[in-house]
Parts: C-alpha cells; structure tokens; sequence
C-alpha cells in the first residue's frame, strides 16, 4: 500500500487534526493555510552570492512549522495536496517577476540526498512538485515538472553548520541528470524546495542550471513553500 493508501486508512482509524495547531477537522485548518498564503521574497540573514530571486508562501515559523515537518518527517502524505498549493503560488509569484517570457514553466525539485530517501521512505519535494503542477495547470498555466539535478557525493548532516560551512558543505553537491533531455529553451526554469534556510542548497542548485541553461537564458527563479524568517540585527 502506498504512501497515500496509508494516509486514507489512518484518517479511517484515527480522528483528522490539524498538522500546524492540532485543532480537529481538517489536516491544515483554514487559519494554519492562511499562513501559506503570504508570498514574499524570501532573505537569508547572509544572502549567499548566486542565492536565486525566491519567493517563499510563508515563514517558516509558529504552526508552519510543525506542518511542514508532519509532512516531510513523518509521513503525513495527506498535506502534500495543502503544502503543494502554498508552492504553486509561490511559483506564480516569483515567475511575475520576469514579464518577457513565452509563458512556460519548468519546476526542478531539488533532489533529496540518499540517505534522506532512506530514511522517509519517499522524495516528499516531488510530491510537493506534482501537486504544485495539478494546481497550476488546472488554473491553465502551461507548466510541466523536470528533474534535471541530481546529487552527487555526500554530505554532513547540516544542522549544526552555520551559513558559511553549509555551502562549503554542499559545494559541488548538484550536478545535470545525464538522462535528462537538454534545456527547453525559453522555458522559466524555477528550483522548487519545501523550506529555504541559509540559502545555500539553492544556491548551489541554481549555479548548475544557470551555466547548463546559457547567458541568454531567462534567470533561474525559485519557490519555496515556507522560509526561515529573517531576524533583525
């Protein structure tokens, strides 16, 4: 049974409440998704060099944040339909920003690490990804899903890292799936990622597909379904 399956079976067995507040009823409630509904560009306290224009659905902060990790850590697949709408307006926000376009949308979901698929049991930024596709195209945005990246070598867990060690940390991480078919060209092509921290993992991804994509190519954008809110000082 899949990952889905199980998500119907529990809702069957167990009372439904809320992944952000635990409030009964819904699996985010309408007072946690109006939290993912905020888009604005997200700001890293030390904005790598090469950080892409991003735009983030919310702050990754308060119920946000349990929702986000009920998903991504614990196997609550039934939020990749809410979490996945929050992305598509950040696509759609972010994709504003470059009006002389042909109006095509190219989603490259950053690929989780190999240890991190082993122990999920699922790449949960696809999932992402295919819901903010379903949403997107039945709004009739012409938007398809490309995993163009993949990663190579390993890293150290980055928990514990400051911003710096984080991008040395995953430097040459990402490289071009050799199976993937070349570039469209003209097509926007938007890095998506469930959360943005220090900037870095998107900065690396980005690197690789602005230099595959060529100097004419349109800028590579990304949307994230929440980030790290920016603290003052």
């Amino acid at each position: 049974m899949g990952a889905s399956g199980m998500a119907a079976l529990a809702d069957l067995v167990l009372p439904r409440t809320c992944a952000g507040c635990a409030l009964p009823g819904r699996v985010l409630c309408g007072r946690c998704a109006s939290l993912l509904a905020r888009p604005r560009l997200a700001t890293p306290r030390r904005v790598p060099w090469g950080f892409p224009p991003t735009v983030a659905a919310g702050a990754y902060r308060g119920p946000v944040r349990p929702a986000i990790l009920a998903f991504k850590e614990r196997g609550r697949a039934e939020l990749a339909r809410p979490l996945g709408t929050a992305l598509a307006l950040s696509v759609v926000a972010v994709s504003r920003g470059v009006p002389e376009r042909d109006g095509r949308l190219v989603l490259v979901p950053v690929p989780s690490s190999r240890a991190a698929l082993r122990i999920r049991g699922r790449d949960h930024v696809r999932e992402l990804t295919r819901s903010a596709v379903a949403e997107l195209r039945a709004a009739g945005l012409p938007v398809a899903e490309a995993r163009l990246l993949r990663r190579r070598g390993r890293v150290q867990d980055s928990a514990a890292l400051s911003a710096a060690q984080r991008r040395a940390n995953l430097a040459g991480t990402f490289e071009l799936d050799p199976r993937c078919r070349r570039l469209s060209a003209g097509a926007l092509l938007i890095l998506v990622d469930d959360v943005v921290t220090s900037g870095a993992t998107l900065t690396e991804a980005a690197a690789v597909l602005t230099g595959a994509a060529g100097p004419d190519a349109p800028p590579v954008l990304a949307a994230v379904v929440a980030a790290t809110p920016r603290l003052p000082g």
